[in-house]
């Protein structure tokens, strides 16, 4: 008897944003944390401008954005990679969980990061 497969719970989901400095450097942080299957994918959104405050100033630049797709048992290590990788010095790192999301989607999340 074959038994079904048991589905992955979008819980174990997340999407990571982190921001780089340039298109560059988050082209090379997208390709390292895909290459070691911390990341199913990561999506770049160069261009964006942030607006922060840093060491007592307000400062504004030009950053790219990226959307990584990932799942909580790889996100201590994804966090390693990215920092380690960062020129920041405290570079903005930070999970969101999914709460719902295409099933197939999911699943894919899930087999991309996990061997």
């Amino acid at each position: 008897m074959v038994l079904p497969l048991k589905k992955k719970s979008s819980s174990g989901v997340l999407v990571v944003m982190v921001t780089a400095a340039n298109r560059g450097e988050a082209v090379k942080i997208g390709k390292k944390v895909v290459a070691s299957k911390l990341a199913a994918c990561v999506s770049i959104v160069p261009g964006i401008q942030s607006i922060y405050r840093w060491k007592g100033k307000v400062l504004k630049e030009q950053e790219a954005l990226l959307i990584m797709k990932s799942t909580k048992s790889c996100y201590r290590a994804l966090e390693r990679t990215v920092k380690a990788m960062h020129i920041y010095e405290t570079p903005e790192i930070i999970a969101l969980s999914v709460e719902a999301g295409l099933g197939q989607y999911i699943e894919w999340v899930y087999s991309e990061t996990h061997s």
